[in-house]
């Protein structure tokens, strides 16, 4: 064997060596997972899932690029077509005036009435006849209609017509005779609601129909037709109106009520009058201290007193008094009610405070002024009156 091919296999074994050193360095990576504690399966499934979960968070992020792209350019398709005259937020979402308007305009029906008035006993005769297309209130494409009528004036004499199941078309062919006298009668609204009968919830209101008596030619009988509306949401009821002047003294300590004369107060008794009398009370601290009345007049809703009552009121006492007016109608079989009430004093607000504020900033000359009657809830809600015992005049 000569020099060259010496040399020739001295190369290839120091190539071969070269090449064995190389292909043992992956031996490091293994010699990592070696030293895990845990087996190899185990780590290709946590490879496995972690590449999962890495290329889910991926597809996430992108499909929320797309989204906001997609969204974007619609909002520049719109905004493009909209004219000046219309806004973005009619676009999204209608206003609340709007919805209900549309409801108040959703077709309830009709009614057809008749109306009669006899100017010689003063007697209104209302007819209910028919009603027709209905709004539908039952899920069977029905409803169990039934109508109430009564007067604003008056509105504790309701009448109600018989119920008539599964239409919406119902005849009812029935009439009422109110009591009301000629003078009033322009001041007078009639007013009829159509309900919906349910035996097991409250019954549900259809529709009704309000009509000022002034604008009716009550000559002739009248008989029509009327489209139902929505129902009125609050039933104002007109209680009377009641007229008082206050004087204070502050030197002599004296507070002097004179109770003038009432009108137009809430009918009581079955003949369409009353019998009213009025109670004046003075209230300290929130608690009952003293109280007079009026005499009774008989048959009358406009009643002329015109009756005075003094109290002794020292002048460090006067911030602290309520001044309570009440108005009630007298039986003799049964308790009195109380038709309407008010209160004036410093706690007192609008044209009953303006009221006593009068009379404090003239001392010695007598105001008046005339007032409306209240519910009487409303008003001992707000003077929350506490134990009903007598509490003594200082000083008296």
């Amino acid at each position: 064997m000569d020099n060259t091919t010496t040399s020739a296999i001295t190369a290839a074994l120091s190539s071969l060596s070269n090449t064995t050193t190389t292909t043992a360095e992956p031996d490091i990576f293994d010699s990592i997972l070696n030293k895990i504690p845990l087996p190899r399966w185990a780590l290709i499934a946590i490879a496995v899932a972690a590449g999962l979960l890495l290329l889910l968070f991926l597809i996430c992020i992108i499909k929320c690029c797309c989204c906001r792209k997609k969204h974007k350019k619609k909002e520049k398709l719109n905004l493009a077509s909209i004219n000046g005259s219309t806004t973005t937020a009619s676009l999204v979402q209608p206003d609340l005036e709007d919805l209900e308007s549309g409801l108040e305009d959703e077709k309830r029906g009709q009614l057809q009435y008749s109306l009669e008035y006899d100017f010689r006993s003063h007697e209104l005769k209302v007819g209910v006849k028919q009603a027709s297309d209905l709004k539908v209130m039952d899920s069977g494409g029905t409803s169990d209609p039934y109508v109430i009528v009564f007067l604003n004036s008056d509105m504790r004499k309701k009448y109600e017509t018989k119920v008539y199941r599964k239409t919406l078309n119902p005849v009812f062919n029935e009439s009422f005779i109110f009591q009301i006298p000629q003078a009033e009668v322009a001041e007078t609204t009639l007013v009829m609601q159509v309900y919906d009968f349910n035996r097991f919830s409250k019954h549900d209101i259809i529709g009704e129909m309000r009509l000022p008596l002034g604008d009716v030619d009550l000559q002739h009988v009248t008989e029509q037709w009327h489209e139902l509306t929505a129902a009125s949401k609050v039933e104002q009821e007109h209680l009377g109106e009641i007229c008082f002047s206050l004087r204070y003294v502050p030197s002599t300590s004296k507070l002097t009520v004179v109770i003038l004369e009432a009108k137009k107060l809430k009918r009581m008794d079955a003949h369409g009058l009353s019998d009213p009398y009025v109670k004046v009370q003075l209230i300290l601290n929130k608690k009952k201290w003293k109280k007079k009345k009026t005499s009774i007049k008989r048959n009358t809703l406009s009643p002329y007193f015109n009756e005075a009552f003094v109290f002794e009121v020292p002048f460090n006492l006067i911030q602290n008094v309520d001044l309570v007016i009440s108005v009630w109608d007298h039986d003799k079989m049964t308790k009195d009610e109380q038709i309407g009430k008010l209160f004036l004093g410093c706690r007192a607000t609008s044209n009953q405070l303006r009221h006593w504020s009068d009379m404090l900033a003239n001392p010695r000359r007598p105001v008046a002024q005339w007032h409306s009657l209240q519910p009487v809830e409303d008003v001992d809600k707000t003077l929350g009156l506490k134990t009903r015992f007598k509490l003594p005049l200082p000083n008296s």
